[in-house]
């Protein structure tokens, strides 16, 4: 079986992930400048590595096109993101579901497309494709002027909010993507060991 991109790619795209979520779970902040810092610092990284895995393949083709297609953009966003971090809710709705829509569809398309065709990979791109897309849905169904008010387990009257639920969602999304990537990498690495002779059943 193929594997149409390195073990390592999907290790280094679940790092930022895990580790900005790690930073929304912990943080009481979850506003839009939160927002915007955390997913550019994810888009410029996760970008990055998938720019590179592009780039260090060896044949040309569809897989490399679209990969890096969506390694720009990705890299695109987060610059735009990191440039702008008060810009407001709005803005950030805005480029996080633009973000979402256009490269989960593009990943969700190279996993459709190499389903049948030997790619170890196949599965993992629609996996992530379709969690991305999903993003971009959930954020787009919170109303914009959502708020809430609730007194907390301590007594103390707190509001959720549009901007408290974006950026929870996102923090969540990368929580399953980064947990998801961890496997798949270790997947791979595994399926790439070749078989001592004399091993098989």
């Amino acid at each position: 079986m193929e594997a149409a991109t390195p073990w390592y790619v999907p290790l280094a795209r679940a790092i930022p992930a895990l580790a900005l979520a790690a930073v929304i779970t912990f943080s009481a902040d979850h506003s839009a400048p939160l927002g915007l810092m955390t997913f550019g610092i994810f888009a410029v990284v996760a970008g990055a590595v998938l720019t590179a895995s592009a780039l260090r393949l060896g044949a040309k083709g569809v897989v490399r096109s679209v990969t890096f297609v969506q390694g720009i953009l990705t890299v695109l966003a987060g610059i735009v993101s990191l440039a702008l971090p008060a810009a407001g809710l709005p803005f950030f709705v805005f480029l996080l579901t633009t973000f979402a829509a256009v490269t989960g569809f593009l990943e969700l398309y190279l996993g459709l497309r190499r389903r049948g065709r030997r790619s170890s990979s196949s599965r993992d791109w629609v996996f992530v494709g379709a969690l991305t897309v999903v993003l971009a849905i959930i954020v787009l169904l919170v109303p914009p002027g959502f708020s809430q008010a609730f007194t907390g387990p301590d007594d103390v009257p707190r509001a959720l909010t549009a901007s408290v639920v974006i950026v929870g969602s996102l923090g969540a999304y990368w929580a399953v993507l980064g947990v998801y990537l961890v496997i798949a990498g270790l997947s791979l690495r595994w399926a790439s060991t070749p078989t001592p002779v004399g091993s098989g059943a």
